[in-house]
Order: structure tokens, then sequence, then C-alpha cells
């Protein structure tokens, strides 16, 4: 059985900072693709960063450049250090991974979702 724990939620001022881990636990074989994503309410869940095995990397226009995405392997535990967050960053953030557990095939893993609140 596979979980992915969020941690690293909360209320933040505007311009302030904030790092979210997601750690992988169970049979895991390998780790293919890591990401965030978030939702806003009343919105549809967006994507906000992906990091590949390889480490290459990807971001939403509206995060680059605030937003970095990193991964441990030896630990299976994604990162997304946020900094300047503003107001629009609220959401509930949620990790996603592409994983393979032992005699098993690649599928797709979420945590629960860890609250971001950005005010003032």
């Amino acid at each position: 059985q596979v979980q992915l724990v969020e941690s690293g939620g909360g209320l933040v001022q505007p311009g302030g900072s904030l790092r979210l881990s997601c750690a992988a636990s169970g049979s895991i074989f390998s780790i293919n693709y890591m990401g965030w994503h978030r939702q806003a309410p009343g919105k549809q869940r967006e994507l906000v960063a992906t990091i590949t095995s390889g480490g290459s990397t990807n971001y939403a226009k509206s995060v680059k450049g605030r937003f970095t995405i990193s991964r441990d392997n030896a630990k299976n535990t994604m990162y997304l250090q946020m900094n300047s967050l503003k107001p629009e960053d609220t959401a509930v953030y949620y990790c996603n991974m592409g994983l393979q557990v032992v005699r098993g095939a690649l599928r797709d893993y979420w945590g629960q979702g860890t609250q971001v609140t950005v005010s003032g």
C-alpha cells in the first residue's frame, strides 16, 4: 500500500514563504514523475510544477520565478519551496507521483492535500 503524506501548509502573509513536503511510503520500486497541483475555491485543479526522475522541471507561468520544485530520491520525497507568495496562491495543494510498486505497474498516486492561505 502506497501513501503520499503532505506537510508544510499554513497561513502566511503576502510576500512570505512556505515549504511543502510530500513523502511517499510503501513498497516502492521506482518513482517516475512527481508534481504539485492546486485547487482554489470555485476553480478547477491546476498544475503548479513537475519534476522528472532526471531532475527536469516545469512550472506554471503564474509561479515561475517564485516557486521551486525539488526531490530527494533517497527519501522518496518531493518539495515545493514557495517564495513571494500572493493572495492568489491560496489553494489546497496536492502532490502527485507516478510510481511503480514492487511487482506492480506504474500508476498515479495523490496526496490528501494541504491548505495554503496567503492573507494579510
